[in-house]
């Protein structure tokens, strides 16, 4: 009999959801889990893939800038609240565990109205808007970065990583390998750009791939909607939208990784001494925490850093080369790294309670 009860919330984006992933598949053979998300966010695609209860409730995106959306998704925020309220009345959590994006907030304030502890997990190393709202109704904060910490009630907050999936760590070189039909002859440099995509990695890549490919095998993660059916038969070059069950086996099979800056990415190939190059969403199109998610991996000895910005061929070619330069001195910082895996800090808080 599972006695206790938790409920997990987190959405707007995978990064959101996938360290959420880490923490259910370690606690469900022994507490009853439930998720809240929205209608349509990817949590919901994700999440769906496992066993878990579902909720959706009704969201509105937060913003930092007046716009008349604004006054629509304050009603739809205030019913995600009263939707959620409902929920949690009828489930009687012990624990909701928040991921943040815009979802969390209603949920977050519906807990706390019922006196539910809440526990905080910030990826970034500032908060965004909606663990911004959150902290003060939270019991517990975490943190990935050490730099995050500074932006929370220090009675409250912890610094320990980010939560890594167990199974990402114990992927199989000769299944990765076998999946890609590639060889050993030649590194293979994996490019992700998000679960959504990154349309100008994605251009220069192709633009690139006669130089990639006489060095590289190539697995591009393209994003949802953004393959090239001209590219499917180019030699050593694989793309996928999406990948699930065989990421493990590709990312242990992988010698070099192109990525943008979200925290959870950046952690999981800390924890598997990957080189990462990072092309971090430019200010343009977020709020800046990538750019300084990744100029902290770089500080730390961790990455080379190529802003999007001026990003071409050309650029990305002396990125590459530097990445490659540098990257057995990476490696040797990144195992010196004290900050690898949050996930069995996060283990004991819950299972504690």
């Amino acid at each position: 009999m599972k006695n206790k009860k938790i409920v997990f919330t987190g959405g707007g984006s995978a990064g959101h959801v996938t360290p959420n992933l880490a923490i259910i598949n370690e606690l469900k053979e022994d507490f009853a889990l439930y998720y809240i998300g929205s209608h349509k966010g990817i949590e919901k695609e994700i999440i769906q893939k496992t066993n878990l209860s579902y909720y959706s409730i009704s969201s509105g995106k937060l913003r930092r800038y007046i716009d008349m959306e604004n006054i629509i998704d304050a009603f739809r925020v205030l019913k995600g609240t009263v939707e959620a309220r409902k929920i949690l009345k009828k489930i009687k959590p012990d624990l909701l565990f928040s991921k943040g994006g815009f979802v969390s907030v209603p949920v977050i304030v519906a807990a706390s109205s019922l006196k539910i502890p809440i526990y905080i997990h910030e990826s970034d190393i500032t908060p965004g808007l909606a663990n911004r709202i959150s902290m003060r109704f939270a019991s517990k904060i975490f943190t990935s970065f050490e730099e995050a910490a500074q932006y929370f009630p220090i009675e409250k907050v912890r610094a320990i990583g980010s939560p890594i999936r167990k199974e990402i760590l114990n992927g199989s070189v000769n299944e990765g390998l076998s999946f890609l039909g590639f060889q050993r002859n030649r590194p293979i440099l994996t490019i992700m750009g998000g679960s959504l995509g990154a349309k100008r990695i994605n251009e220069v890549v192709r633009e690139s791939l006669g130089e990639l490919t006489k060095r590289y095998q190539i697995v591009h993660l393209c994003g949802k909607g953004q393959s090239d059916p001209d590219f499917d038969d180019y030699p050593g070059y694989k793309q996928f939208e999406y990948i699930h069950e065989e990421l493990a086996h590709i990312l242990a099979a992988t010698q070099y990784v192109i990525t943008r800056g979200g925290s959870n990415a950046l952690f999981e190939f800390l924890a598997l001494n990957i080189p990462m190059l990072i092309i971090p969403l430019s200010k343009k199109q977020s709020r800046g925490d990538q750019i300084l998610n990744a100029n902290a991996f770089k500080h730390n000895g961790f990455a080379v850093v190529q802003e999007e910005e001026g990003l071409d061929a050309s650029s990305f070619i002396l990125a590459l080369n530097d990445l490659e330069n540098q990257a057995p001195k990476i490696k040797s910082m990144m195992d010196q790294s004290p900050l690898n895996n949050g996930l069995d800090v996060l283990l004991d808080e819950i299972t504690g309670i």
